[in-house]
């Protein structure tokens, strides 16, 4: 697990891929809250497509790199949501560090995405 969760780190240095995979997250949790309060589990179809969506789109357009889900989906998700409570108890930048994943902005990986054409 530790081997991944650094390659998954490595995967997402842009502070951008960060909050849209905590958003999917914080979506996906509220399906299923709001599926289980109200009763109506055909609520939690909608979880893995705001999930992995807000995700995907991180992935492709902010960070300029595939997801990790098409190769290590189990694995991937586990470090979604451990990524998520990282964001959520303000510890992300020190595990960033202890891993050396550089920071990088949107215009940084729009540079690499224009290079690897």
């Amino acid at each position: 697990m530790e081997e991944f969760w650094g390659f998954y780190l490595s995967q997402h240095p842009n502070p951008g891929t960060r909050r849209w995979h905590f958003l999917g997250t914080l979506a996906s949790l509220a399906c299923a809250v709001l599926a289980a309060a109200i009763g109506r589990a055909a609520i939690l179809l909608a979880a893995p497509v705001l999930g992995y969506g807000m995700a995907w789109y991180s992935h492709f357009f902010v960070e300029g790199n595939h997801p990790a889900t098409f190769g290590h989906p189990v694995w991937s998700f586990i470090c979604d949501y451990r990524m998520f409570v990282l964001i959520l108890t303000g510890r992300i930048d020190a595990e960033l560090a202890r891993f050396r994943v550089r920071r990088t902005t949107e215009s940084d990986a729009a540079a690499a995405s224009t290079h690897q054409d």
